[in-house]
Formats: C-alpha cells, sequence, structure tokens
C-alpha cells in the first residue's frame, strides 16, 4: 500500500480510503458479516483510512462493530461527517456528535467533516451558531483530531470556503471527467499550497468510469496495449497528482477491494507517461461528444452580477448528456441549489457581462437558456422547493 502524509500532523494515510456508503443491503439493512470480510481484508492490505456519515444509514453502526469484533479501532482514522445543514442551535452538534460516538463505539473521530459545505453562506450560518467554536473546543478535548469539510460546488466557492476558516482538512470530487469541473484541478491545487491534505470522492464518477464507459472510450484505453480495467485506469490518473492524499471508493465486493489495494500500491504520484495521459484526452472526448456547451470552467466570467455559477452550470448541462439526465440534474441541484446562496442558471438576468470577459466567444446567455429549459424542469422546482426545508436554511 503507498501511504501519503498529512502535512498538517504526520499522519501517515493509506492512499486508498474504504468508502463505507455503498455496504452491501439484505432485508433491510446492511449484510455486516459481508461488509466485514471486505474491511478486514481492506485492513489487511493496508487501508487505513474509513470514510462514514451521521446521513449513512447504518453504516457508522456497521464499521463501529467491526472495529470491536476485530479490536482495530486503532489502526483506523476514522472519517465521518456532521448532517451540518440540520443544525439549528449548537445542541444539534453536540447531540448528533455524540450519537454519531456511540454508534462507532469510540471516544474520538479522527477526521470530523462538515457534510457538503458547499459555500461560504452555509459556514457563516454556522458560525453564528456558534460551530466554530464547537469544533475548537472539541480539538482541544481530543474528541475531534481534525475537522474539514466535503464539498460540492464550483472553483471559486470552493476557494473562499477554504479561506473563511483554519480547516485541516477538505474533500472533494475529482476525476478525470471533473478535472475542470467542482473544485477541479485548480481547487486541489489551491488547497495543497495551503498545506491541506485533500481527500477525493467520486473517484470513478459513482462507477460511470468503471463499467459505464462508452466502448469507444474503453477501445481508446485499449490502444495502449496495457490490460487495464476502466476503473484501474481512473484511479490512476487521480493518484498521478501529487497533491491527493486519499482517494475513497465504495468497495463492497472483496474483488473490488483486492483491485483497488493492488492499484494502490503501484500508481506513484508522477507515473503516468505523456503517452499514457494523452489516451485519457482520447477516452474523455469519446465521453463528450454529447457535449452541448465547449465551456473550458476558466473561469473569466464570474463573478456574475446576479450570482450565476456559470461553469458549474454548464458542467452540470454537459454531464446531462454526456452522464445521463438524472445524473446531469442531481449534480445541478447538490452544487447550485442545495446551499446557503442558489447559484442556478434561473438567476440569469442577460445582463452580458460574461459574454464580453468569454475568451472561448461562447453566446452564455443563450446556453444558460437551455440549462434552465432542461435542468430546472418540474422535478428541479420540486426539490428547489423542498431544499430549505430539508437543509434546514
Amino acid at each position: 500500500m503507498q501511504y501519503r502524509i498529512n502535512p498538517r500532523n504526520g499522519d501517515s494515510l493509506s492512499a486508498l480510503g474504504f468508502g463505507c456508503m455503498r455496504f452491501t443491503r439484505r432485508g433491510g439493512g446492511i449484510d455486516q458479516e459481508k461488509a466485514n470480510r471486505e474491511m478486514k481484508r481492506a485492513l489487511e492490505l493496508g487501508v487505513n483510512y474509513f470514510d462514514t456519515a451521521y446521513a449513512y444509514p447504518g453504516s457508522e453502526a456497521c464499521l463501529g462493530s467491526f472495529m470491536k469484533t476485530y479490536g482495530c479501532r486503532d489502526e483506523i482514522k476514522i472519517a465521518t461527517k456532521l448532517p451540518q445543514y440540520r443544525v439549528q442551535k449548537p445542541e444539534d452538534a453536540e447531540r448528533w456528535f455524540n450519537e454519531e460516538l456511540e454508534r462507532l463505539q469510540t471516544d474520538h473521530v479522527d477526521y470530523y467533516l462538515m457534510h457538503m459545505l458547499n459555500d461560504e453562506g452555509s459556514w457563516a450560518r454556522l458560525r453564528a451558531l456558534g460551530v466554530d467554536k464547537w469544533l475548537e473546543e472539541k480539538k482541544a478535548s481530543g474528541a475531534i483530531r481534525n475537522a474539514g469539510f466535503s464539498f460540492h460546488g464550483g472553483t471559486l466557492q470552493f476557494k473562499a470556503l477554504l479561506d473563511a476558516w483554519d480547516w485541516d482538512f477538505c474533500q472533494i470530487q475529482f476525476n478525470y471527467m471533473d478535472e475542470r469541473s467542482q473544485a477541479g484541478i485548480d481547487g486541489l491545487k489551491y488547497a495543497n499550497e495551503k498545506g491541506l491534505p485533500v481527500i477525493i470522492m467520486e473517484p470513478l464518477r459513482g462507477g460511470r468510469l468503471a463499467g459505464g464507459l462508452p466502448a469507444t472510450a474503453r477501445q481508446a484505453f485499449d490502444a495502449s496495449g496495457t490490460v487495464r480495467s476502466p476503473a484501474d485506469w481512473g484511479l490512476r490518473w487521480i493518484w498521478n497528482h501529487p497533491e491527493v492524499t486519499v482517494v475513497l471508493s465504495g468497495m463492497n465486493d472483496l474483488a473490488q477491494v483486492e483491485e483497488n489495494c493492488r492499484v494502490a500500491s503501484e500508481a506513484l504520484p508522477g507515473h503516468l507517461s505523456d503517452a499514457e495521459l494523452a489516451l485519457y484526452d482520447k477516452a474523455l472526448g469519446e465521453i463528450q461528444k454529447n457535449i452541448k456547451v465547449g465551456c473550458t470552467g476558466c473561469g473569466y466570467c464570474q463573478p456574475c452580477p446576479r450570482g450565476v455559477d456559470i461553469p458549474t452550470c454548464f458542467a452540470a448541462y454537459n454531464a446531462s448528456y454526456a452522464d445521463g439526465l438524472i445524473n446531469g440534474m442531481r449534480e445541478y441541484l447538490m452544487c447550485t441549489t442545495l446551499r446557503k446562496t442558489h447559484s442556478n442558471a434561473g438567476l440569469c438576468v442577460k445582463c452580458g457581462k460574461c459574454e464580453a470577459a468569454c475568451p472561448q466567444h461562447i453566446a452564455i446567455r443563450d446556453m444558460l437558456d437551455g440549462v434552465k429549459r432542461r435542468l430546472e424542469n418540474p422535478i428541479y422546482k420540486i426539490a428547489a422547493w423542498g431544499a430549505p426545508k430539508i437543509m434546514k436554511y
């Protein structure tokens, strides 16, 4: 197993982390025995970072039971998450944190995240409730060793959130489809420049870059003559970046554990050749043949006077064609609407400031109309209406 060092505290973290959201479920609950076998094998192969959340049904309790059964708490770095969007008063955080400790059968959490903290406004709301002071107190007592957040959104919002507090680490979506969307490569490098460990989620886009590749994209990789699975190719691309600390994988099969641990032991920073990197461009070109907007995510169109996150809107719009409408809508909701301040395409008033700054000369106003027609459909409107109630904003 390859290990990467947390520059903040010297922790040696396995390059592969076990994502505990996708345990096999049977009879309405998690199959504990199967999950134990998978986690035990991962631990034997060197995985020491296990990621769960309050909001993953049964997951924290499953991990807690595993650690108790095998007496391995001291071998594991636990990462779990506070449902910050439900916090309405200071004691909410304390209550849920204590419940998490009970589920996990431990007295401390190594890496604690504000779950889906997607913009600076959301953090400002929590600070007004004293959550920042609460985190500081927990860190001082040792109950929380590192405080961070998981993020879905655009690069500018990510950078602003990084600058809003002295975070210990962060978690972002990153893969070769999202190099120029979500927090993106610029966000990854910015976090690294601030000395923060970066944990990667959705490395294979929920399996899209593993079992869901178009045949032509698979052929682009196969042309190399190197026999690798699509998952192997996808994970290698992420570990090629020295700024990445841990890559999470929601493994629910022993074969996945074996393959991912093997790749994690081989894929050192900078190990991919220029010829291999060119294969990703070819494969991505095949995946993106159906994209609608040639946005590079450069951000010259930002900030929008009305708060529209134009690059993120276009990334979700393109994803709705390249990755399916449901996946595109999911990304659009998470990155523009499930947040304190909305940044969706429907806010556009067609002032034209963005088009004057766009180096790609994209007809941004027309394209945002397309985003609105496709993604702000009746399902979106229902979700947007319910978001303040769900997120408690």
